[in-house]
């Protein structure tokens, strides 16, 4: 007899075999008291271990989905339901998947659930770990209405990525247009409906929610010891309600070593994405300047040369941003015997939480003792620092001094030479501002713990505490700023073109933009229209001040330096606050008396306060240089930009890019290069085309966290493809295709691994399976019914599903490729194309041609 119809003849069989006598009275009295015989049930089955251990639900041997459950059973529909469960064991493909896994296929138990049914509005299917890569992320699938349109992929879901360590979540929404609910009157199954116009665009749950189904997520795999699969539903009244849980099938543990990586402090440096330009000098610079500490530090050079290679690597470019790569920061600031006094501060100024935290620490005597040590080196601290500055201050004077000739008048190699002679300096100088920020640390420690034990204040009063002495580099900038607005605003007509211009005034007159018009008073202060005076004062701002601005360390943003209309806008809101130096000065000043009084009130020993006097001296010291180093530091990059940038205006010149500004996409090696004759291959025109679109499609997609977890070596980019879900925004049948990459459909990575294939284009699961044998199986839908079908297959593309759905898990089950939510996929596949799938990705290319063998 063939299977198919042995099966049928067997569930049939079953399906009459309904509950009679006192099973049948015992299950009719239980629905009574625990369901309510008005209510109706949820009647699940589940195949459980028989005597040798096989079934259902261990985490690798699942047979999810494989049998059937019925909603909303009402009391006198309860048997019959219960019979169907035991028949749903002989379905085709239920037989089909245990020969698949090894088991008997005519051994099988089956357990049924009776459950009473609520109302929910929203359902989720969770795991807890990333199925992806066992990774500890909680990843949650959402829809409105009831979880059957989630599990059996008919309603349009969103995903939530919840990271444990830190509490983070983020969401994936996607515009929601189907639902499954009840079934309608007088039917029994549950029928697919639209979205509700107001529901179809926020996500089906907020971030409080998302946190509450992970937190549940995890009580259940602590209940049960291993990572969890749940699904669960939340009613009107926001309760949230576990429908049932299993363990995760497929998750391994985490494969290899894994890095740590986080941008919480760098992010102000270096804010969103940069391009490659800014990354390599930020590389460099961090290189250099922490070289220089570690040596003036005392490590010796035998452990520099140990932990080279950790250098080039303290920052990463992940996704387009500038991350910290926190493990070799660890190991190298572990190097300085000192810093495990300084170790906790310095990891929360790094976001660095939980796990992620080092633990390999030093013996805090032994760490004491090395305060002589350090004490030694900072001994020629303020010598060395009065070096820099100096060094610092008559390099500015030969490069933007009024004598200086123009950096536009400089040959490239004279801007490549100038070039290398600063940060030829900057590579034997620059741990000078580090050892500060190091030793300013362990003032700061001591300073505050004995504001703690002897006034009871914490840091909030020491700002106020510093305030005064002589005037740092950052707030002389700023003070210059309100000096020149001081003097704009003397001139009334000046005055009223900057109220005029000011993208906040309500009653400009003319319709031009903001910046049009701010432009134009710049242009008229720099031909002198309102004095010769004013004009030297905004022309000595910009010289001495130009570099700073907004994201002024990254190469590929501007600074009044290459816009001076900028300048207008930084004087604009002063003009318009009445803002002047005297009175910033005299809040300053009050500021500090105010918390001088308040730690006179808290410490009334005089002898205490002498010495938190007395340590207040060297700390506003430390503060001072720390901003007047981040000052030289911005015009550091300034001077960089400036050359990098007219360098790229001579390669465009010479026909090797389209525009100057394409200089932003190519590595400081490359632009120095490509003069020097050491630049591998020519086309720099390409390399800037490709890393453009790269940084373009990064602008725009969902960041990857702040702090994450990652495998070393050559995964790092797929499991950031991981943590980061492809595409920032997906309709309801999964992404479009991405118009940068012809030829290119995208969607959710499900199954890892790489195929090349010829596409089999299925939209009725009734064909032969033969038909599909060696073939990369692509479908607007999957359920278990197309197991026959998925089992011969080399890999699977679907228009829908989540990374929880049936044709996720079953990919990750027989271990080929799989993509879902890839979007447009039967339309723009023909069947019988060449095409490459890559399940991590979740990007299919369509070839032109078979790959070669």
């Amino acid at each position: 007899m063939p299977v198919r119809e042995w099966c049928a003849s067997a569930a049939s069989a079953l399906a009459k075999a309904v509950p009679e006598g006192d099973l049948a009275a015992g299950l009719l009295a239980a629905f009574d008291e625990r369901i309510g015989a008005d209510a109706t049930a949820a009647v699940r089955a589940c195949a459980v271990p028989g005597e040798d251990g096989g079934g259902e639900d261990s985490a690798g041997d699942p047979f999810a989905g494989m049998s059937d459950s019925f909603l909303y059973v009402p009391r006198d529909g309860l048997l019959e339901a219960v019979a169907r469960c035991w028949a749903s064991a002989f379905k085709a493909e239920a037989v089909r998947y245990r020969a698949l896994r090894g088991v008997d296929p005519a051994r099988v138990r089956v357990a049924v659930g009776v459950q009473r049914m609520v109302l929910g509005t929203r359902s989720f299917v969770a795991f807890t770990r990333d199925p992806r890569d066992g990774s500890r992320h909680h990843v949650i699938a959402a829809a409105h209405g009831i979880g059957e349109g989630v599990v059996q992929e008919k309603a349009d879901v969103d995903h939530f990525f919840v990271d444990p360590k830190t509490g983070t979540v983020r969401a994936e929404v996607v515009a929601k247009r189907r639902m499954v609910g009840p079934p309608a009157d007088g039917e029994t199954d549950p029928r697919v409906t639209e979205v509700p116009e107001e529901l179809r665009d926020v996500p089906v749950l907020t971030d409080d929610q998302a946190q509450e189904v992970a937190d549940l997520a995890a009580r259940v795999e602590e209940r049960f010891g291993c990572p969890q699969d749940i699904e669960g539903t939340f009613t009107p009244d926001g309760a949230v309600h576990l429908v049932q849980a299993r363990p995760l099938a497929g998750e391994g543990p985490e494969a290899g070593p894994r890095v740590l990586w986080g941008n919480h402090n760098v992010t102000e440096s270096f804010p969103g994405v940069s391009g490659a330009l800014t990354y390599s000098q930020a590389r460099m610079f961090y290189e250099l300047a922490f070289t220089d500490l570690y040596r003036r530090m005392g490590v010796p050079e035998r452990r520099l040369r140990a932990n080279a290679h950790r250098l080039p690597r303290m920052v990463g470019h992940l996704d387009g941003r500038v991350y910290y790569r926190l493990d070799d920061w660890q190991e190298l600031h572990g190097q300085l015997p000192v810093f495990d006094l300084v170790r906790a501060g310095w990891e929360e100024g790094m976001g660095i939480t939980g796990d992620a935290r080092g633990h390999r620490r030093r013996p805090r005597a032994r760490a004491a003792a090395a305060l002589l040590p350090t004490a030694w080196h900072a001994a020629g601290h303020r010598l060395a620092t009065a070096r820099l500055l100096r060094w610092w201050d008559g390099l500015m004077e030969e490069v933007h001094g009024p004598a200086a000739p123009p950096l536009a008048e400089r040959s490239p190699d004279e801007l490549i030479a100038l070039y290398r002679r600063v940060w030829a300096e900057v590579a034997r100088r620059w741990g000078v501002t580090l050892a500060n920020g190091l030793y300013g640390l362990l003032v700061m420690r001591a300073g505050t713990a004995l504001l703690r034990r002897w006034a009871g204040a914490g840091p909030e009063l020491l700002p106020g505490l510093l305030c005064g002495g002589r005037e740092n580099r950052s707030l002389a900038a700023a003070r210059a700023a309100i000096a020149l607005a001081e003097r704009a605003a003397a001139i009334p007509e000046l005055k009223a073109a900057l109220l005029a211009a000011d993208a906040g005034d309500p009653g400009a007159a003319d319709q031009s933009t903001g910046a049009e018009r701010l432009r134009a008073v710049w242009a008229d202060i720099a031909a002198g229209r309102y004095g010769s005076p004013m004009a030297a004062a905004a022309r000595g701002y910009l010289r001495r001040y130009g570099d700073r601005g907004m994201h002024d360390l990254k190469l590929d943003e501007p600074t009044p330096r290459q816009r001076p209309w900028a300048v207008a806008a930084t004087i604009a809101p002063f003009v318009r606050q009445g803002a002047t130096v005297a009175g910033n000065r005299a809040a300053e000043a009050r500021a500090a008396a105010d918390s001088r009084r308040r730690l006179r009130a808290a410490c009334r020993d005089p002898l205490r306060r002498a010495v938190l006097t007395g340590l207040l001296s060297p700390m506003r010291w430390f503060v001072r240089t720390r901003e007047d180093t981040r000052f030289i530091r911005t015009q550091l990059f300034g001077l960089s930009r400036e050359v990098l940038w007219r360098l790229g205006g001579h390669l465009a010149e010479a026909g090797m890019l389209d525009d100057p500004m394409d200089v932003h996409d190519l590595t400081v090696e490359e632009v120095i290069g490509a003069f020097d004759g050491t630049l591998p291959g020519t086309d720099l025109r390409g390399i800037a085309a490709v890393r453009r679109a790269e940084r373009e499609r990064d602008r725009v997609a969902p960041p990857p966290p702040a702090l994450l977890s990652a495998p070393a070596g050559h995964r790092l980019a797929a499991a950031l493809r991981d943590v980061r879900p492809a595409g920032s925004a997906r309709d309801g049948a999964g992404a479009e295709p991405d118009p940068d990459a012809p030829g290119v459909l995208r969607g959710l990575g499900s199954s890892g691994g790489t195929v090349r294939g010829r596409a089999k284009v299925v939209l009725d699961p009734g064909i032969a399976p033969a038909d599909c044998a060696g073939r990369i199986l692509v479908a607007r839908e999957t359920d278990p019914g197309w197991l026959p079908l998925m089992i011969t297959a080399s890999g699977l593309v679907v228009e829908r599903g989540t990374l929880l759905s049936h044709t996720a898990v079953t990919g990750r089950l027989l271990g080929v490729p799989a993509a879902v939510a890839v979007g447009g996929a039967v339309g723009r596949i023909p069947d019988g194309a060449w095409i490459e799938l890559d399940g991590r990705a979740g990007t299919v290319r369509i070839l032109d041609a078979p790959p070669e063998r």
